[in-house]
Parts: structure tokens; C-alpha cells; sequence
């Protein structure tokens, strides 16, 4: 009796340090998951930071007058040469402020060049246009309203006299820019609509994550985020935009038409330089709201974004992601889906022509 009752406490001794050991393993994992959170979240906000409430300009003060007028000027179609082009035509809000097609269709039905990007998180980028070849936002608008493809328009006067047509234009035109004798010009038509782009600023799960909320992105997104860290994938699209801020080849190891099939083939960045060396140079793009945004790259020859991935992990990278990879990417990136604000998402009421 006395040796069952000695062998009956050693196995309960046997057992409580079994589970003690399990108990301290699992605190061990416990604390070993939340370290590697802590660590993937600091080297997160070193990386990219949250996005700022505005994109703000020093050149072109963001005023509440000039941003009433650039909403209306963005959708203003009167001022092209055949009446169907606004700055939302190729930006409708309501698909992310991209259009949906391979190429944007301009005046006439005029093919432009390349891919429409979306506008919301896009002021701060280095360059407009995938080419660099508009320097902010103003300058966008301000060349878009003769551009050939884009409005059409024959001159800057032409635009100009258009808007002195309409009464409400004139007295808002006035009200935004006070210190100009004759306000109405197409100068201050860009600076309207870039201050109206530059509130386009949509925060997403990422940023409520970056601020210290861990639980805002799912385990499945944290898991991507470090993938897309760890790829290399940062290298190129990292700020609080993921993008927008170098130009790079496309298609470091291998040519990208190989793979996108783009036809015809785009010399990118050189048809700006015509240096050599910028020959198949874009501008890295935002990431922002990238799964709302297709078809991707400069030509929308890609629709799905996890081939998207897989590409550019391939022909930028050197890397073949597995599809465990490629779908932990692809969520992350949906963590940078923000929300629409809601004055954005509200279509104006143009002014009527006297």
C-alpha cells in the first residue's frame, strides 16, 4: 500500500510538472509572438508611417475657397473640346479614383499613352503621370486641359474664356484667389483642383495599425506585411503612400513585356530624358487602395493582383513567391483599402451657364 501510495505522488508530481512546462512554454511562445509583433510593427512604422490628413503644398496653400472650386473644376466637362472630358472621367470617385481600363480614353475617344492611376494618396508623390513628366498635381491639371488625348482644348485662352461664361465660376474664382485682378486662369485652375486632390487622403486598416493597434490587421496581413518586407518589395514602394516616391526599371532581371505581354513596348522615363539608361523607367506607383485599382501597371495589362505580385516579385526581385506568399501579399494589401471620404463621394452640382 505504502509503494502504491509513493508511486500515485510521483505521478501527480510527474503530471504537475508537465503541465507547469507546457504552462511555461506556451507563456514562452506567448511572449515570443508578441515580441515578433512588436518588432514587425516597429520596423513597419520606420518603413512607411501613417498618412498625414493632407497632402499640404507650400507653393499652393490648401484653402477652403480653392478646394470648393477644384471639386467642381474636377468635374467640370465644359472645358474640353468635345464636352465628355473631366478630370473624373479618367478618375470616376466611385472606382477609387481610378477608371477601370487598360488605357484612359480621352476627347473624341482618344486613346491616351498608359494606365490611369488613382488620385486619392497622390499629391505627395515626386512626379505626376507614370513617366514623370508632370511635376505635381497642379501641373497635371494645368497641361491636361490642352493636353491631345486628355481635354483637347486649343489654348489656355480657350479654357479661360469657357469659364468666364459662368457667372458662379467667376465670383468662386474671385473668392479663392482675392489678390488676383483677373482670377479666371488656368494657373489657378490647377492650383484649385491640385488643393481639391490634395484632401484626397484615404486612411486605412494599416494606418490605425501603424498608430499601435495590433489587432487592426488580421494574421494572415501581418504575415504579408513581413513578406512584402522581407522580399525586398519595400525597396521601391515604401512611405506612408507605398509608392510614388522613386523612379526604378521595370524589369531588373527580366523584361517585363515577357511577362505582361504589353504590346506595344514602352520605353517608359525616356521619352522624357531620352537618356539611355531611363529606358523602361517608370515611376513607382502608389499602393494605396491597389486592390480597388485594377488593371495594373503602366498599360493595364495585368487584372488580377495576385499575378500582379507574382510579377513583380519575378521581374523585379529575382523571386519566385509561392502561393502561399503571393496570397498573405495580396492581403496586406487589401489592409491598405481606406475609406472613401464622404464629401468625395458626394457628385456636385455644376454651375449653370448664363
Amino acid at each position: 500500500m505504502k509503494n502504491e501510495t509513493v508511486f500515485a505522488a510521483k505521478m501527480i508530481t510527474s503530471r504537475v510538472k508537465t503541465i507547469v512546462c507546457l504552462a511555461l512554454l506556451c507563456t514562452a511562445r506567448i511572449a515570443s509572438a508578441g515580441s515578433a509583433d512588436e518588432d514587425l510593427l516597429k520596423q513597419a512604422s520606420r518603413i512607411f508611417g501613417p498618412l498625414p490628413q493632407v497632402m499640404a503644398s507650400e507653393q499652393n496653400p490648401v484653402t477652403p475657397e480653392k478646394v470648393k472650386l477644384g471639386k467642381l473644376l474636377f468635374f467640370e466637362p465644359r472645358i474640353s473640346i468635345d464636352g465628355t472630358i473631366s478630370c473624373a472621367k479618367c478618375h470616376p470617385i466611385s472606382l477609387y479614383a481610378a477608371d477601370g481600363l487598360r488605357k484612359a480614353v480621352g476627347n473624341n475617344c482618344r486613346a491616351n499613352p498608359r494606365n490611369s492611376p488613382t488620385i486619392f494618396n497622390a499629391a505627395d508623390q515626386i512626379s505626376a503621370h507614370w513617366i514623370g513628366n508632370r511635376t505635381n498635381v497642379e501641373d497635371q491639371a494645368r497641361q491636361s486641359v490642352t493636353g491631345p488625348p486628355a481635354f483637347g482644348m486649343p489654348s489656355n485662352e480657350a479654357v479661360e474664356k469657357k469659364l468666364k461664361e459662368f457667372k458662379e465660376y467667376r465670383k468662386m474664382f474671385k473668392e479663392a484667389f482675392p489678390g488676383d485682378k483677373d482670377p479666371v486662369t488656368v494657373d489657378n485652375l490647377a492650383k484649385a483642383i491640385g488643393a481639391y486632390e490634395r484632401t484626397l487622403v484615404t486612411p486605412a486598416p494599416f494606418d490605425a495599425y501603424i498608430k499601435g493597434n495590433s489587432n487592426a490587421l488580421t494574421e494572415q496581413q501581418k504575415r504579408g506585411l513581413k513578406t512584402f518586407i522581407d522580399a525586398g518589395c519595400s525597396t521601391c514602394h515604401f512611405s506612408a503612400y507605398f509608392g510614388g516616391r522613386v523612379y526604378q526599371k521595370f524589369g531588373v532581371w527580366e523584361p517585363y513585356w515577357k511577362y505582361t505581354k504589353s504590346e506595344p513596348v514602352d520605353e517608359g522615363r525616356y521619352v522624357v530624358t531620352r537618356n539611355d539608361a531611363d529606358k523602361y523607367v517608370f515611376k513607382a506607383p502608389v499602393l494605396r487602395n491597389v486592390e480597388k485599382t485594377p488593371p495594373y501597371f503602366h498599360d493595364g495589362s495585368v487584372d488580377k493582383l495576385g499575378d500582379a505580385v507574382a510579377i513583380m516579385a519575378k521581374i523585379q526581385l529575382g523571386k519566385d513567391l509561392t502561393k502561399k506568399q503571393i496570397d498573405d501579399i495580396s492581403a496586406f494589401l487589401g489592409s491598405l483599402t481606406g475609406e472613401i471620404p464622404d464629401d468625395a463621394a458626394k457628385v456636385p452640382v455644376l454651375p449653370a451657364m448664363e
